[in-house]
């Protein structure tokens, strides 16, 4: 090491004030060298810090609190006094049965199992709504960040709890407190003599120093290590061993026996030099609390209005009584389902919401341009960074507000549409259930959840051709690559039906019924679709285009009606094979 780590010039003058992270409590203890304290080649670094949350009233006091009284030393436990008198666990005391303080931090020993616990305060769990996954505390509703985080030793006992500073100050602004932080930092390293070693030259010093104390300390080894020792050892000679339940009487001179022992102990070489620092600080919260008092967002974006580029602020659209709407480009919807925690659900054709992690379903339209259109005061309430993501994608309104979307929000009339993504996996579940009540033969390998991969089987896949090659193999996924290939060769009557793979196999199950060139017909889609997945690993293929139109995909649409057109055809296809197979059954789930 150097002289520059033993003063610790460059870790006292950063403040954890202006940190992304602030300790609420550590010990961490990290050795490296020889892992002997009292052998040359040692170096140590330790790194211990307190906290407790006071409010304005007793500040005064808390200002004469340092690391005697809120450091690592001191630990929140609850405490019941003998005249009745309980102080929970979140109190801090100074003075019995006065309470001055709140504990964000809670000791939780479980000396049975051997470990030490310690508890992020629940209040602050649930104040700032987060959730436990591995050693950090998320924040679903924020795309979930890391919100605190925890760290243990070797053992498994916790030897720090962080939290991200801008949650912190959100939290004690909401409950008028400030945070107390009193930490120590060690460094340390044994070296044989101070001539030769880095520290060459240097002696003893005591500074006040960046807001807090340093001191740095050169000591032989014996002199830290080494010294006189002592020890007495006092037995009762009144105890029988060989009687069954013993009982000593009061000690007295002549039932008890001594001796005493005492050394030199010493010998060791080398020099230990010490840097110690010591420092109080304050972290004060703010004016806002956004997300626990739910204060105003003054970061919240602006977004165009008016069709020649006008730009109103997020909290002037936060009004229900005047509607607008707001346009943004469809990729959007393929971003904030990118992200985790949200979904996508279906109302009509051309209408639907994102469900957010913020609990928030945001109603849209696609309208005649392509682009999506939402009620301006959906947008305005949802969380800010939501409304971010919502922003980079806003453009000028073009094409209308979707036809369908104001038949929901202006008229009160919904349309009586679906999508064809919905009706796609209905149509399989009826084909599904054909097999099943017709057949008694199980169809598909495996189950889905129908909402789960509803959010790649999407129009808003379909950007470019590469990702409309993609949304074919997501077809082909959920579908034809299920397919129990097994039971529908106990059915086939092909002589070549051990090497049919799934989709010719139904096709021959489909020309038993129909004949072979109208099953061929039937299944040209099918066949389409499963090309493009192929595709997928070669776009450039000549091949490519070929089965794009065999899928009966018009590629003068845009991509994302090339992405519609092709849902829609590939479920049209297992409906009618569906309906070829089983006419009655099929009438009379369509009828229902």
């Amino acid at each position: 090491m150097d002289q520059e780590w033993i003063l610790q010039t460059r870790l006292t003058r950063r403040s954890f004030a202006n940190s992304t992270w602030i300790p609420l409590r550590a010990s961490v203890d990290i050795e490296r060298g020889h892992s002997d304290v009292t052998t040359p080649g040692h170096v140590g670094e330790f790194f211990g810090c307190g906290s407790v949350a006071f409010p304005m009233q007793h500040r005064a006091v808390a200002e004469g609190l340092s690391w005697s009284e809120i450091g690592i030393a001191h630990s929140a436990r609850p405490h019941a006094y003998e005249d009745g008198y309980y102080s929970p666990v979140d109190q801090y005391q100074y003075y019995d049965k006065e309470p001055l303080g709140v504990e964000l931090i809670f000791e939780h020993d479980q000396p049975v199992v051997g470990t030490r616990h310690w508890i992020l305060n629940p209040d602050l769990v649930i104040a700032l709504r987060l959730i436990k996954e591995g050693s950090n505390w998320v924040r679903p509703e924020e795309d979930f960040v890391i919100v605190a985080r925890e760290s243990f030793d070797e053992s498994g006992n916790h030897n720090q709890i962080e939290i991200k500073r801008e949650f912190l100050l959100d939290y004690l602004t909401a409950r008028g407190l400030s945070l107390r932080l009193s930490y120590y930092r060690q460094h340390v390293e044994t070296v044989v003599s101070l001539e030769g070693s880095p520290y060459a030259g240097m002696t003893d010093k005591q500074e006040e120093r960046d807001g807090g104390r340093f001191e740095l300390l050169i000591r032989d080894l014996n002199s830290v290590h080494g010294g006189s020792w002592s020890s007495m050892r006092i037995w009762r000679t009144d105890v029988d061993p060989e009687e069954d339940a013993p009982v000593m009487g009061p000690e007295r001179h002549d039932n008890t026996a001594s001796e005493h022992r005492e050394g030199h102990r010493g010998g060791y070489i080398g020099v230990r030099v010490e840097g110690e620092f010591w420092r109080d600080e304050w972290i004060d919260g703010q004016q806002r609390s956004i997300r626990v008092r739910g204060d105003e967002d003054p970061s919240r974006p602006n977004f165009i209005v008016e069709t020649d580029g006008t730009r109103r602020p997020s909290r002037d659209l936060d009004y229900e009584d005047i509607g607008r709407w707001l346009w943004f480009r469809a990729g959007v919807v393929t971003e904030l389902l990118g992200r985790r925690g949200f979904s996508l659900h279906w109302y009509t054709r051309e209408t639907g919401a994102v469900v957010s992690t913020s609990g928030r379903s945001t109603h849209f339209g696609i309208n005649s341009s392509d682009l999506i259109t939402v009620y301006a005061h959906d947008i305005a309430r949802l969380p800010t960074w939501e409304q971010h993501v919502w922003a980079s994608h806003n453009v000028v309104p073009e094409g209308k507000v979707s036809a369908e979307l104001l038949l929901s929000q202006a008229e009160t009339r919904p349309a009586t549409t679906d999508a064809f993504e919905v009706l796609f996996f209905k149509t399989m579940r009826l084909l599904e259930n054909g097999f099943s009540q017709s057949l008694n033969v199980k169809l598909f390998t495996h189950d889905i959840e129908d909402r789960a991969a509803m959010q790649s089987v999407s129009r808003f896949v379909s950007r470019d051709r590469a990702t409309l090659l993609r949304l074919a193999k997501e077809l082909i996924r959920v579908f034809s690559d299920r397919l129990d290939v097994r039971e529908l060769r106990k059915l086939s009557t092909h002589r070549d039906k051990e090497k049919l793979g799934s989709n010719k196999l139904l096709q021959d199950l489909l020309a038993q019924k129909i004949g072979e060139e109208d099953a061929r017909r039937m299944c040209s889609v099918l066949a389409g679709v499963y090309d493009m997945r192929v595709g997928d690993a070669h776009p450039t293929s000549s091949k490519v285009e070929d089965a794009i139109k065999l899928a009966g995909v018009d590629p003068n649409n845009s991509f994302l009606r090339q992405g519609e057109q092709l849902i829609y055809n590939y479920g049209s296809s297992i409906w009618n094979i569906g309906a070829a197979l089983f006419h009655d059954a099929a009438s009379n789930e369509n009828r229902t």
